[in-house]
């Protein structure tokens, strides 16, 4: 007879109890850090290369109108210059009352801190960003961006 009794031993089962709390956990991650892009680009845009760049502090008081040309071959804008407001092409005239209507979305301490970034492709003419710049300042938006990146990107 033997001293020692063998035991038969189970593996025991893996414990799922915390993995909703994982599988929360990093989906919240995901929604923090993901940047959900809120207009369809409809130009070629070609960021130009900038030196003395800043980053935009507070991204909600923004307004974008973007310039360059059509991706698509519609329209008979090939070759030319087109402002994108939004989802929309739009002529300068038309700036006036894009920044009202972004006005009336902001909140009263929003709107005094309302900044228009002009994302200009490099090969746009400066005629056509003077358009766009009195079109900003008939309007009352005198806070003007231009985006560019870094010159080492």
């Amino acid at each position: 007879m033997s001293l020692f009794k063998r035991r038969e031993h189970e593996i025991p089962g893996l414990n799922t109890a915390s993995l909703p709390d994982l599988i929360f956990t990093v989906l919240f991650f995901f929604m923090i850090v993901t940047h959900m892009r809120k207009v369809d680009l409809k130009v070629k845009y070609q960021e130009p290369h900038g030196t003395e760049l800043t980053r935009l502090t507070k991204k909600t008081t923004t307004s974008y109108i973007i310039i360059g040309e059509p991706i698509s071959k519609q329209g008979g804008n090939v070759g030319k210059q087109v402002i994108q407001l939004n989802d929309k092409f739009a002529t300068p005239a038309d700036i006036e009352d894009y920044i009202d209507a972004e006005r009336k979305r902001m909140s009263p301490e929003d709107k005094k801190r309302m900044v228009v970034s002009i994302k200009a492709d490099k090969h746009t003419p400066m005629s056509t960003i003077n358009e766009v710049k009195m079109a900003l300042r008939r309007a009352g938006s005198f806070t003007i961006n231009y985006s560019a990146k870094e010159k080492g990107e």
